[in-house]
Protein backbone atom coordinates (compact mmCIF):
# COMPACT_ATOMS: atom_id res chain seq x y z
CA UNK A 1 0.00 0.00 0.00
CA UNK A 2 1.57 3.42 -0.70
CA UNK A 3 2.73 5.46 2.22
CA UNK A 4 0.05 8.12 3.27
CA UNK A 5 0.56 11.44 2.96
CA UNK A 6 0.02 13.08 6.59
CA UNK A 7 -1.71 15.90 7.66
CA UNK A 8 -0.67 16.54 11.12
CA UNK A 9 0.74 19.81 11.57
CA UNK A 10 1.15 20.73 15.23
CA UNK A 11 1.71 24.36 17.02
CA UNK A 12 5.60 25.52 16.65
CA UNK A 13 6.53 24.70 19.44
CA UNK A 14 5.47 21.13 19.04
CA UNK A 15 7.74 20.73 16.35
CA UNK A 16 10.31 19.99 18.43
CA UNK A 17 10.81 15.86 18.60
CA UNK A 18 11.55 16.00 22.53
CA UNK A 19 9.23 18.77 23.17
CA UNK A 20 6.11 16.47 21.55
CA UNK A 21 7.52 13.27 23.75
CA UNK A 22 7.94 14.99 27.14
CA UNK A 23 4.72 17.15 27.02
CA UNK A 24 2.54 14.50 27.43
CA UNK A 25 3.64 12.85 30.22
CA UNK A 26 4.65 15.90 32.27
CA UNK A 27 2.31 18.37 31.43
CA UNK A 28 -1.09 16.19 29.47
CA UNK A 29 -4.35 15.66 32.36
CA UNK A 30 -7.15 12.98 30.66
CA UNK A 31 -10.32 13.41 32.75
CA UNK A 32 -13.77 11.50 32.95
CA UNK A 33 -12.19 8.10 32.10
CA UNK A 34 -13.94 5.14 34.41
CA UNK A 35 -12.04 2.42 34.45
CA UNK A 36 -12.99 -0.97 35.85
CA UNK A 37 -10.31 -4.12 36.45
CA UNK A 38 -11.12 -7.23 35.33
CA UNK A 39 -8.24 -10.29 36.52
CA UNK A 40 -7.60 -12.42 33.55
CA UNK A 41 -6.19 -15.93 34.93
CA UNK A 42 -3.59 -17.06 32.32
CA UNK A 43 -2.38 -20.86 30.68
CA UNK A 44 0.55 -20.76 33.02
CA UNK A 45 -1.05 -19.84 36.19
CA UNK A 46 -0.27 -16.11 35.95
CA UNK A 47 -2.30 -13.60 35.81
CA UNK A 48 -3.19 -9.98 33.30
CA UNK A 49 -5.01 -7.14 34.83
CA UNK A 50 -7.25 -5.39 32.43
CA UNK A 51 -9.05 -2.33 32.44
CA UNK A 52 -12.31 -1.61 31.14
CA UNK A 53 -13.99 1.71 30.02
CA UNK A 54 -17.29 1.81 28.43
CA UNK A 55 -19.16 3.90 25.66
CA UNK A 56 -22.38 6.10 26.87
CA UNK A 57 -24.58 3.76 25.21
CA UNK A 58 -25.11 0.25 26.50
CA UNK A 59 -24.49 -2.79 24.56
CA UNK A 60 -21.57 -1.50 22.40
CA UNK A 61 -20.41 -3.73 19.51
CA UNK A 62 -17.38 -2.24 18.94
CA UNK A 63 -14.43 -2.80 21.39
CA UNK A 64 -11.15 -1.35 21.01
CA UNK A 65 -8.11 -3.66 23.15
CA UNK A 66 -4.79 -1.29 23.96
CA UNK A 67 -1.30 -1.87 24.80
CA UNK A 68 0.94 -0.05 26.60
CA UNK A 69 4.65 0.43 25.80
CA UNK A 70 7.73 0.07 27.88
CA UNK A 71 7.50 0.39 31.76
CA UNK A 72 3.54 1.73 30.95
CA UNK A 73 0.31 0.84 32.28
CA UNK A 74 -3.00 1.17 31.84
CA UNK A 75 -3.66 4.54 33.29
CA UNK A 76 -0.95 6.32 31.24
CA UNK A 77 -2.49 9.32 29.93
CA UNK A 78 -1.89 8.22 26.08
CA UNK A 79 -4.05 5.35 27.17
CA UNK A 80 -6.43 7.38 28.66
CA UNK A 81 -6.53 10.25 26.76
CA UNK A 82 -6.73 7.50 23.26
CA UNK A 83 -9.65 5.33 25.33
CA UNK A 84 -11.57 8.79 26.07
CA UNK A 85 -11.88 9.82 22.04
CA UNK A 86 -13.10 5.82 21.35
CA UNK A 87 -15.52 6.05 24.21
CA UNK A 88 -17.42 9.01 23.53
CA UNK A 89 -17.17 8.38 19.51
CA UNK A 90 -16.64 4.52 18.78
CA UNK A 91 -17.56 2.16 21.69
CA UNK A 92 -15.97 0.15 24.64
CA UNK A 93 -12.21 -0.42 25.78
CA UNK A 94 -10.23 -2.57 27.59
CA UNK A 95 -6.64 -1.23 28.58
CA UNK A 96 -4.31 -4.31 29.30
CA UNK A 97 -1.84 -3.81 31.77
CA UNK A 98 1.19 -6.25 30.77
CA UNK A 99 2.29 -8.88 33.18
CA UNK A 100 3.99 -6.88 36.18
CA UNK A 101 2.27 -3.49 35.05
CA UNK A 102 -0.72 -2.96 37.35
CA UNK A 103 0.59 -2.38 40.51
CA UNK A 104 1.22 -6.41 41.97
CA UNK A 105 4.47 -8.46 41.17
CA UNK A 106 3.12 -11.43 38.83
CA UNK A 107 3.13 -15.26 39.98
CA UNK A 108 6.27 -16.31 37.47
CA UNK A 109 9.78 -15.17 37.11
CA UNK A 110 9.15 -14.10 33.62
CA UNK A 111 7.12 -10.75 33.12
CA UNK A 112 6.37 -9.23 29.63
CA UNK A 113 8.90 -7.96 26.67
CA UNK A 114 8.38 -6.46 23.23
CA UNK A 115 7.38 -9.85 21.51
CA UNK A 116 4.72 -11.41 24.28
CA UNK A 117 2.27 -11.66 21.67
CA UNK A 118 0.62 -15.30 22.86
CA UNK A 119 -0.55 -13.14 26.00
CA UNK A 120 -2.36 -10.63 23.91
CA UNK A 121 -4.03 -13.90 22.15
CA UNK A 122 -4.86 -15.16 25.32
CA UNK A 123 -6.54 -11.61 26.61
CA UNK A 124 -8.38 -11.84 22.92
CA UNK A 125 -9.57 -15.06 23.31
CA UNK A 126 -10.46 -14.68 27.01
CA UNK A 127 -13.17 -11.38 25.91
CA UNK A 128 -14.18 -13.24 22.88
CA UNK A 129 -15.41 -16.51 25.17
CA UNK A 130 -17.17 -13.91 27.30
CA UNK A 131 -18.01 -10.91 25.59
CA UNK A 132 -20.50 -10.30 22.63
CA UNK A 133 -18.22 -8.22 20.66
CA UNK A 134 -18.41 -8.22 16.44
CA UNK A 135 -16.15 -5.47 15.81
CA UNK A 136 -12.51 -5.35 17.46
CA UNK A 137 -9.90 -2.92 16.81
CA UNK A 138 -6.47 -3.24 18.35
CA UNK A 139 -3.95 -0.54 18.90
CA UNK A 140 -0.87 -0.87 20.60
CA UNK A 141 1.86 2.35 21.24
CA UNK A 142 5.99 1.72 20.97
CA UNK A 143 6.56 -1.70 22.79
CA UNK A 144 2.93 -2.13 22.78
CA UNK A 145 2.75 -1.69 19.01
CA UNK A 146 5.46 -3.81 18.06
CA UNK A 147 3.68 -6.90 20.41
CA UNK A 148 0.30 -6.13 17.64
CA UNK A 149 2.27 -6.22 14.96
CA UNK A 150 3.91 -9.33 15.56
CA UNK A 151 0.62 -10.86 16.99
CA UNK A 152 -0.67 -9.92 13.64
CA UNK A 153 1.54 -12.09 11.18
CA UNK A 154 3.44 -14.43 13.17
CA UNK A 155 0.62 -16.97 12.44
CA UNK A 156 -2.16 -17.02 15.21
CA UNK A 157 -5.67 -17.54 13.99
CA UNK A 158 -6.82 -13.99 13.53
CA UNK A 159 -10.29 -14.26 14.10
CA UNK A 160 -13.08 -12.31 11.68
CA UNK A 161 -14.12 -10.40 14.94
CA UNK A 162 -11.10 -8.31 14.48
CA UNK A 163 -11.32 -5.83 11.66
CA UNK A 164 -8.53 -3.56 12.15
CA UNK A 165 -5.15 -2.50 14.08
CA UNK A 166 -2.68 0.77 14.52
CA UNK A 167 0.40 0.78 15.74
CA UNK A 168 1.88 4.01 17.13
CA UNK A 169 5.79 5.17 17.30
CA UNK A 170 6.69 1.40 17.25
CA UNK A 171 10.62 0.18 17.05
CA UNK A 172 9.72 -2.23 14.53
CA UNK A 173 13.43 -3.37 14.32
CA UNK A 174 13.83 -3.71 18.51
CA UNK A 175 18.08 -3.62 18.03
CA UNK A 176 17.89 -0.60 15.34
CA UNK A 177 15.60 0.92 18.18
CA UNK A 178 18.23 0.19 21.14
CA UNK A 179 21.06 1.48 19.03
CA UNK A 180 19.35 4.94 18.78
CA UNK A 181 17.96 4.99 22.26
CA UNK A 182 21.61 4.23 22.98
CA UNK A 183 22.80 8.09 21.48
CA UNK A 184 23.53 10.98 23.63
CA UNK A 185 20.51 12.66 22.86
CA UNK A 186 18.50 10.25 24.49
CA UNK A 187 20.53 9.90 27.63
CA UNK A 188 17.85 11.09 29.53
CA UNK A 189 15.32 9.06 28.48
CA UNK A 190 17.39 5.92 28.67
CA UNK A 191 18.71 6.76 31.95
CA UNK A 192 15.02 6.99 33.20
CA UNK A 193 14.40 3.32 31.48
CA UNK A 194 17.30 1.98 33.24
CA UNK A 195 16.39 3.46 36.63
CA UNK A 196 12.72 2.08 36.43
CA UNK A 197 13.56 -1.22 34.56
CA UNK A 198 16.15 -1.90 37.93
CA UNK A 199 13.53 -1.25 40.57
CA UNK A 200 11.00 -3.15 38.89
CA UNK A 201 13.82 -6.22 39.07
CA UNK A 202 14.53 -5.15 42.72
CA UNK A 203 10.49 -5.84 43.57
CA UNK A 204 11.31 -9.51 41.89
CA UNK A 205 14.55 -9.71 43.13
CA UNK A 206 12.68 -10.04 46.43
CA UNK A 207 10.39 -12.86 45.23
CA UNK A 208 12.32 -14.92 43.31
CA UNK A 209 15.96 -14.67 45.23
CA UNK A 210 17.31 -17.83 44.20
CA UNK A 211 16.80 -16.46 40.22
CA UNK A 212 18.34 -13.19 40.31
CA UNK A 213 20.76 -11.42 42.52
CA UNK A 214 20.71 -7.64 43.74
CA UNK A 215 24.32 -7.48 42.74
CA UNK A 216 24.01 -8.66 39.42
CA UNK A 217 20.98 -6.27 38.83
CA UNK A 218 22.53 -2.85 40.27
CA UNK A 219 26.11 -3.51 37.63
CA UNK A 220 23.46 -3.04 34.81
CA UNK A 221 24.62 -0.05 33.36
CA UNK A 222 22.43 -0.03 29.90
CA UNK A 223 19.23 -1.60 28.35
CA UNK A 224 20.97 -4.21 27.09
CA UNK A 225 22.98 -4.97 30.47
CA UNK A 226 18.94 -5.60 31.39
CA UNK A 227 18.02 -7.44 28.42
CA UNK A 228 20.87 -10.09 28.27
CA UNK A 229 20.77 -10.25 32.09
CA UNK A 230 16.81 -11.15 32.65
CA UNK A 231 14.63 -10.41 29.66
CA UNK A 232 16.19 -13.18 27.24
CA UNK A 233 16.58 -15.19 30.08
CA UNK A 234 13.19 -15.00 31.90
CA UNK A 235 11.19 -15.58 28.38
CA UNK A 236 13.54 -18.42 26.73
CA UNK A 237 16.19 -16.57 24.62
CA UNK A 238 19.70 -17.25 23.89
CA UNK A 239 21.06 -13.45 24.82
CA UNK A 240 19.94 -9.83 24.53
CA UNK A 241 20.70 -10.23 20.88
CA UNK A 242 18.77 -13.70 19.94
CA UNK A 243 15.74 -11.36 21.73
CA UNK A 244 15.78 -8.67 19.46
CA UNK A 245 16.19 -10.93 16.53
CA UNK A 246 13.19 -13.01 16.95
CA UNK A 247 10.82 -10.07 18.58
CA UNK A 248 11.24 -7.71 15.87
CA UNK A 249 8.28 -7.51 14.01
CA UNK A 250 9.79 -5.90 10.82
CA UNK A 251 10.05 -9.30 9.76
CA UNK A 252 6.24 -10.54 10.05
CA UNK A 253 4.73 -7.16 8.42
CA UNK A 254 4.19 -8.99 5.33
CA UNK A 255 1.76 -11.22 6.70
CA UNK A 256 -0.82 -8.96 8.04
CA UNK A 257 -4.01 -9.48 6.34
CA UNK A 258 -6.14 -7.08 8.13
CA UNK A 259 -6.57 -3.18 7.82
CA UNK A 260 -2.90 -2.21 9.99
CA UNK A 261 -1.85 1.80 10.33
CA UNK A 262 1.13 2.18 11.35
CA UNK A 263 2.06 5.85 12.21
CA UNK A 264 5.65 6.44 12.78
CA UNK A 265 6.96 10.39 13.35
CA UNK A 266 10.12 11.14 11.74
CA UNK A 267 11.55 12.98 14.10
CA UNK A 268 10.57 9.87 16.67
CA UNK A 269 14.37 10.25 18.79
CA UNK A 270 13.95 6.37 19.70
CA UNK A 271 13.47 5.30 16.26
CA UNK A 272 16.11 4.52 13.62
CA UNK A 273 16.05 4.10 9.95
CA UNK A 274 14.99 0.56 9.93
CA UNK A 275 11.78 1.25 12.20
CA UNK A 276 10.06 2.88 9.20
CA UNK A 277 9.11 -0.19 7.21
CA UNK A 278 8.10 1.45 3.71
CA UNK A 279 9.01 -1.39 1.78
CA UNK A 280 7.15 -3.60 3.95
CA UNK A 281 3.75 -1.06 3.06
CA UNK A 282 4.27 -0.48 -0.55
CA UNK A 283 4.03 -4.76 -0.81
CA UNK A 284 1.09 -5.80 1.35
CA UNK A 285 -2.05 -3.92 0.56
CA UNK A 286 -3.42 -4.52 4.35
CA UNK A 287 -0.46 -2.50 5.62
CA UNK A 288 -0.82 1.52 5.64
CA UNK A 289 2.23 3.59 6.76
CA UNK A 290 1.96 7.26 7.76
CA UNK A 291 4.85 8.97 8.92
CA UNK A 292 4.43 12.56 9.77
CA UNK A 293 7.31 15.16 9.83
CA UNK A 294 6.53 15.87 13.97
CA UNK A 295 4.80 13.72 17.12
CA UNK A 296 7.67 12.72 18.22
CA UNK A 297 7.50 9.59 20.49
CA UNK A 298 3.09 9.24 21.28
CA UNK A 299 3.17 12.94 21.13
CA UNK A 300 1.23 14.14 18.23
CA UNK A 301 -0.06 17.02 20.34
CA UNK A 302 -3.30 18.93 19.36
CA UNK A 303 -5.18 21.67 20.89
CA UNK A 304 -8.53 21.16 22.12
CA UNK A 305 -8.59 17.81 23.45
CA UNK A 306 -7.70 14.39 21.28
CA UNK A 307 -4.71 13.98 19.75
CA UNK A 308 -3.69 13.15 16.59
CA UNK A 309 -3.16 9.79 16.46
CA UNK A 310 -6.49 9.50 18.36
CA UNK A 311 -8.12 11.08 16.15
CA UNK A 312 -6.99 9.11 13.57
CA UNK A 313 -7.41 6.27 15.19
CA UNK A 314 -11.16 6.79 15.48
CA UNK A 315 -10.95 7.48 11.01
CA UNK A 316 -9.02 4.03 10.51
CA UNK A 317 -11.70 2.12 12.46
CA UNK A 318 -14.57 3.46 11.67
CA UNK A 319 -13.38 3.02 7.90
CA UNK A 320 -12.62 -0.49 8.65
CA UNK A 321 -14.69 -1.63 11.13
CA UNK A 322 -17.57 -3.44 8.57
Amino acid sequence: MPIIQSKYSPPFVFRNGHISTIYPNLVRKVKGVHQKRERVELADGDFIDIDWSYAPSQNSENLTIIIHGLEGNAQRQYIVGLAKHLNQNHGDVVAINLRNCSGEVNRLYKSYNAGVSDDLDQIIKHILTNYPYSNISLCGFSLGGNILLKYLGEGYDIVYQIKSALAVSTPCDLYDSLLEINKPKNYIYEQRFIRHLKAKLLERQVVFPEKISKSDINSCTSLMDIDNLYTSRAHGYIDAMDYYTRCSSKQFLRNIRIPTLIINAKNDSFLGDLCYPIDEAKENSHLFLEIPDYGGHVGFYLNNGAYYNEKRALEFFQNHNV
